[in-house]
């Protein structure tokens, strides 16, 4: 019984302590991100698997949240990345994102 409520306890843990990527994938899609960006290939936007790539072994969540939230350009071409605000995608949305998108 008690190893069977450790296990438990340990699953539900696991569960709340991970972003769930359903909710990343609906954040993406009701964010608009999918308009430029895609998971595989570039679009007007980097793919997914490029960001990952270049931010590889590098804390970036803080780096690449702010640039969603303030847009900008050059670090994948010259066309820029309109700003995002909280309206448009929330703080724990945002982050869940980012965190997917360095998983990728």
């Amino acid at each position: 019984m008690r190893s069977l409520l450790i296990a438990t306890a340990a699953a539900t843990a696991a569960l709340l302590s991970a972003p769930a990527f359903a909710d990343a994938d609906a954040a993406l899609n009701k964010a608009g991100c999918m308009a430029c960006h895609a998971k595989d290939k570039k679009l007007v936007g980097p793919a997914f698997k490029d960001i990952a790539v270049k931010y590889k072994g590098q804390d970036a969540v803080a780096q690449l949240t702010a640039k969603v939230r303030k847009g900008g350009a050059g670090s994948f071409g010259p066309i820029p990345m309109p700003p995002h605000d909280a309206a448009k995608i929330g703080d724990a949305d945002l982050q869940a994102v980012v965190e997917q998108i360095l998983k990728s």
